[in-house]
């Protein structure tokens, strides 16, 4: 069994920087693809960051684009989130999700972390 433990949230200033980390346990993590997803109050639940189990490929959502970076660490079984320039729109709670890359139906999700962007 897979689980997501989300960790680095908080409350920073608008132009802050903040790094959010999911630590995988369970097995094969470098078999995930991993995302991480936010959800402000009201709001759908939307996909921030990717990066793939393979080969790394990484995507981001237009809002977030050169302010935001992903990474992981399959050594470590981690995957973070550098958020950088920090805006208020960027509210909300973070979640880290995996799927595995082979059966797509195999996901999992972290319980979420908040990250509160406000002077």
């Amino acid at each position: 069994q897979v689980q997501l433990v989300e960790s680095g949230g908080g409350l920073v200033q608008p132009g802050g920087s903040l790094r959010l980390s999911c630590a995988f346990s369970g097995f094969a993590f470098s078999m995930y693809d991993m995302t991480w997803y936010r959800q402000a109050p009201g709001k759908e639940r939307e996909l921030v960051a990717s990066i793939t189990s393979a080969d790394r490929d990484t995507d981001y959502a237009d809002s977030v684009k050169g302010r935001f970076t992903i990474s992981r660490d399959n050594a470590k079984n981690m995957v973070s989130l550098q958020m950088n320039s920090l805006k208020p729109e960027d509210t909300a709670t973070y979640y880290c999700h995996a799927r595995y890359r082979i059966t797509r139906s195999l996901n999992y999700w972290g319980q979420g972390t908040q990250v509160t962007v406000s002077s």
